[in-house]
């Protein structure tokens, strides 16, 4: 009886054992093939560090394919403190390059951080970018960067528009069509440990895709000319604004336009809003009022809806035109007229 029951625990025993085994396998086997992909990610994640590159922005051009915003390469630099030895030689020939303080480098190099742009080593040209890259110190990144280019300046300012510093659209066309224009940004990834000593693997390098090219029914030689009647206007009678546009009467493109007083869409920061958020063309609408006429006027002839000479019209005084009344500018009216002494009369009525 006691013998049976040595084997019967012995048997438990290694049943229970067995199962636990194969649950660890089991387990082993899910954690390596089920979730090998997910827990790479997560590790990769632990140990990498990502250095955003901005995407050049997509050209505007005009309806000759002339370019009235572009992107220009420029040179960013990173550092990554933790990876640079000696701070205080590294932030003085930085400085020396740039041309800037000392102390401006350095408060950037001796930060506890995994990463820190230098304000000061934004938008390098190549020459500057070259010696900085040939004193190879560890922690010291370039980075190709891009940032917008308006070649005509302030001719288009108010149409175009303008971006931030982070390469976003912010006004006018750049902002209405920024999806299109932005592009996808690039990203240069390099691993490090928990102190940010780099490690030994390879950085990875994905580049950026420049956006959509955005064509305009301007011509830029056309809105160049009318830029100019505009000035040559505003200074003959010392006006404080000046607006025109230009359009195609078959189509309805707009040709030109043109808007003063105007600003350079790279230095926006330097202009009050009520100037750069103001494209006169359409912002400062007016009513037409009798201007207006002889485009009824000659409607009304073309379409042959009226004959001048034997049609006529009782002018009241006033009238209901969907549930507004209009008054005539001569108080009681004009009376009965043909139309022709309507167009004589302006009569407001009789339009």
């Amino acid at each position: 009886m006691f013998f049976n029951d040595i084997h019967t625990r012995i048997r438990f025993v290694v049943l229970v054992v067995i199962i636990i085994l194969l649950l660890v396998i089991g387990k082993v086997f899910y954690i390596q093939v089920f979730s090998y992909n997910k827990l790479s990610k997560i590790t990769e994640d632990l140990w990498s560090r990502k250095m955003t590159i901005n995407a050049p922005r997509g050209d505007i051009v005009d309806r000759n394919g002339k370019v009235l915003a572009t992107s220009i390469v420029t040179t960013t630099i990173y550092v990554v403190p933790n990876q640079i030895k000696d701070k205080e030689k590294v932030s003085q020939d930085i400085a020396t390059i740039l041309n800037c303080d000392y102390d401006d480098v350095y408060k950037y190099v001796s930060k506890n951080s995994s990463m820190e742009i230098i304000r000061k080593g934004m938008d390098l040209d190549s020459e500057t970018a070259d010696k900085i890259d040939k004193l190879g110190y560890d922690g010291v990144y370039l980075v190709v960067d891009s940032k917008r280019y308006y070649p005509y300046g302030e001719t288009l300012a108010h149409i175009i528009g303008f971006v931030g510093s982070d390469n976003q659209g912010l006004s006018g066309l750049e902002l209405t069509y920024d999806k299109y224009l932005k592009g996808i940004n690039g990203e240069l990834k390099y691993y490090s440990d928990g102190k940010g000593n780099k490690l030994e693997i390879p950085d990875s390098y994905v580049a950026p895709s420049k956006g959509m090219t955005l064509k305009l029914t301007l011509d830029i030689e056309l809105v160049k000319a009318v830029d100019n009647e505009i000035q040559n206007a505003m200074d003959k009678y010392d006006s404080a604004a000046a607006l025109s546009i230009v359009m195609d009467p078959d189509t309805g493109e707009i040709l030109a336009m043109g808007s003063k007083p105007s600003f350079n869409p790279v230095d926006y920061q330097n202009y009050s809003t009520e100037i750069i958020n103001r494209n006169l063309p359409i912002w400062m609408t007016f009513e037409p009022g009798s201007t207006f006429k002889i485009i009824t006027l000659a409607s009304s002839i073309e379409e042959k809806t009226v004959d001048l000479f034997k049609d006529s019209f009782t002018d009241s005084g006033s009238i209901k035109v969907d549930g507004a009344t209009i008054h005539c500018w001569k108080h009681g009216g004009h009376g009965t007229q043909t139309y022709l002494e309507v167009v004589e009369n302006s009569c407001n009525l009789g339009f």
